[in-house]
């Protein structure tokens, strides 16, 4: 089979990211790109000179140039692309987070599957060296039985003038990382989800409408528990992971190398036994672009990939869930997951 054709509905960092992975793997080519800055389009083509560029991202859906498309537009607009790429009978990559409501996202699918194409979510913090290296060590039992997850990102700092940090656009601040960190709490724990709670702060920055501060907390039906926190309000800093189990513990901390864009760079893991005892375990090395590759072998054979697009749905339940707790003091609310 030739190269599945790949087109870049909007072309900022993350789409760098994706122009810069599909030029490393073997099954794909970038053949469009499409952005209403044309700046934007003559950035792509540092990387892919012969790209075909768009400022309408319609006319590069229906231009018979790409067989599938990567969505990195902003979250609410993340159903409406998808639905319209698959009416074409295209592919599509969304980025995080999959939709804004689980409904939406259960259209998608159903609608994917009618039509016989691939939707599927980057979910690229699977692949973060740090967190493959902590779940290497989980899975081995180096911790015993894990019973308490803890996930953080943040510090004290002025959130930006961007959709991120609207509200309406972005899902709010527990879809924005929550996207990444909550996927990579399902991904942990293969056990059913009896409640969610959330809470949510807004107690400084008047200039946006996400909250300043926002915990999701997972308790799972055997009772164990998983929480995350994104702050912009947290002027110490908790460690990215925190995880007790049943013989020690994993603690994940921020590489101050990092300052000020600290959750950048991946954390240094220590690995902890029942005495106290700790030591430093080098990070796992991590195959580049493995989700472009698996999704080359998906598209082209029908490989199964490592994130499936029912995981990624079941994280957006996850949020929505969160957010209604939130609204109602923590109290906890079942997700409705598939």
């Amino acid at each position: 089979m030739t190269d599945v054709r790949v087109g870049l509905l909007a072309y900022g960092a993350i789409g760098h990211e994706h122009n810069y992975a599909v030029q490393g793997t073997p099954g794909l080519a970038l053949t469009a790109v499409c952005d209403s800055n044309p700046a934007r389009i003559d950035a792509a083509r540092e990387l892919a000179p012969d790209v075909a560029g768009f400022e309408n991202a319609e006319e590069m859906l229906d231009s018979g140039l790409i067989d599938l498309v990567v969505v990195s537009t902003p979250p609410d607009s993340h159903h409406d692309w998808a639905m319209k790429a698959l009416t074409r009978d295209l592919h599509v990559v969304l980025e995080k987070p999959m939709a804004l409501t689980a409904d939406e996202c259960d259209a998608a699918l159903a609608f994917a599957e009618d039509k016989g194409r691939t939707l599927v979510v980057y979910q690229n913090r699977r692949f973060d060296p740090d967190f493959v290296t902590m779940r290497r060590l989980i899975n081995e039992g180096a911790i015993g039985e894990v019973f308490q997850y803890e996930s953080f990102v943040g510090g004290y700092s002025r959130p930006c003038d961007y959709w991120h940090s609207d509200a309406a656009v972005s899902g709010g601040a527990i879809f924005d990382w929550g996207s990444h960190y909550l996927d990579q709490v399902m991904n942990i724990f293969d056990v059913p989800i009896a409640h969610v709670s959330g809470l949510n702060h807004k107690r400084k920055w008047d200039h946006v409408t996400n909250a300043d501060h926002a915990e999701v907390i997972v308790t799972f039906e055997d009772g164990r528990r998983a929480t995350f926190t994104h702050s912009d309000l947290a002027a110490a800093r908790k460690p990215k992971f925190h995880v007790l189990g049943t013989e020690g513990a994993i603690v994940a901390e921020w590489d101050p190398a990092g300052e000020p864009a600290v959750a950048d760079l991946p954390a240094r893991i220590f690995l902890y036994d029942n005495t106290s005892a700790s030591q430093e375990v080098p990070l796992d090395s991590v195959v580049p672009f493995t989700f472009h590759a698996e999704l080359a072998a998906h598209v082209m054979s029908g490989v199964p990939m490592q994130v499936s697009p029912v995981q990624s749905r079941n994280v957006v339940a996850v949020m929505e869930a969160a957010e209604e707790s939130a609204l109602n003091l923590g109290r906890p609310v079942t997700p409705q997951l598939i």
